[in-house]
Formats: C-alpha cells, structure tokens, sequence
C-alpha cells in the first residue's frame, strides 16, 4: 500500500481497497499576508523541482508554486518561465500549512 508525506500533492488523497489511489484530493495553499512576489529566473524555466530546491530544500514541493497561483499556473512545468511574476509562501508558513 503507498503512503504519501505531507510533502506530497497526493498526501491527502485517498487509498482505495488498500491498493488503488483515489481521486485527487486537491492541496490548498492559500495566500498569506507575508508571501513573497517571485520573478522566475531563466535557469527554473520548466523546472519548478529546482525552484522548489533552491527555495525550500526540498523538489518535491514543486506542485506549490501551482496550488498557490492557480490563476497563471495551468501546466506547473510549461507554465514556469522565466520572467513570470508568481505569489510564494515562505518557507515557515510553507511547513505550518503541511504540518511539518
């Protein structure tokens, strides 16, 4: 049976007769009042793992920078290129959110 972290975009999405993954329980990250306005550098085009390494020492946050600009963000991986402004929580607000 697979389990997720609270790192993962599936962590709270369930496991169906202890095998199959259900529905995608989608991870909210709402906005704060200390995000940080990003610009996306050329060297994260199309690579939010990296982004989510330099920024929070972890890649397998990338799916944040989708969840928390739902609005720009369609595609998390062809939609990150350089010059986009996005919203970005900080790091400690990050944790508090996924309960690590």
């Amino acid at each position: 049976m697979a389990t997720y972290n609270n790192n993962s975009p599936w962590a709270n999405t369930e496991i169906e007769n202890n095998f199959y993954l259900g529905l995608l329980s989608i991870r909210s990250v709402p906005a704060e009042d200390d995000d940080v306005t990003y610009t996306v550098q050329p060297q994260y085009t199309h690579r939010p793992d990296l982004l989510a390494y330099d920024l929070y020492n972890d890649t397998n946050l990338w799916w944040v920078f989708a969840q928390r600009n739902m609005d720009i963000i369609q595609d998390p991986i062809y939609d990150l290129v350089a010059g986009l402004e996005i919203k970005l929580p900080k790091g400690s607000a990050l944790k508090r959110m996924l309960g690590t």
